[in-house]
């Protein structure tokens, strides 16, 4: 049995379509050594803005994720998190559908006002 690794890879999104694997390599290696890079594609091939890195260590994972989040490449601020198992996106995708449906059933209260006192009869 394999046993799993005490760090994560790391998620970053809002790449520009324009950057290179070469480029992140270089921007992650500030943070230590670079296992590898995994830019995400469709079925064509096309990249899609997002990439998974791997650093050789934990603590080289967090440094990655604490100082490079916000990092401008090419124009753009790319976003830098430890990435989630299946598992926990789907948990965070069903608490957040939980709470727009709250806030939905508070705006319709809301909407409505307060209650007002049926008429009596005379």
């Amino acid at each position: 049995m394999k046993k799993a690794p005490k760090f994560k890879d790391i998620y970053v999104t809002e790449i520009s379509f324009d950057a290179t694997e070469e480029e992140l390599a270089q921007l992650f290696s500030l943070c230590g050594t670079v296992k590898s890079i995994q830019m995400v594609t469709d079925d064509k091939d096309n990249f899609k803005g997002a990439a998974y890195v791997r650093m050789a260590s934990e603590k080289e994972t967090r440094e990655a994720v604490n100082m490079l989040d916000g990092t401008k490449i090419q124009g753009r601020l790319i976003k830098v998190a430890l990435s989630r198992s299946k598992e926990e996106r789907m948990a965070a995708a069903a608490a957040e559908a939980e709470e727009k449906e709250k806030l939905k059933e508070k705006k319709i209260r809301s909407r409505r006002g307060p209650k007002s006192p049926r008429r009596q009869r005379e």
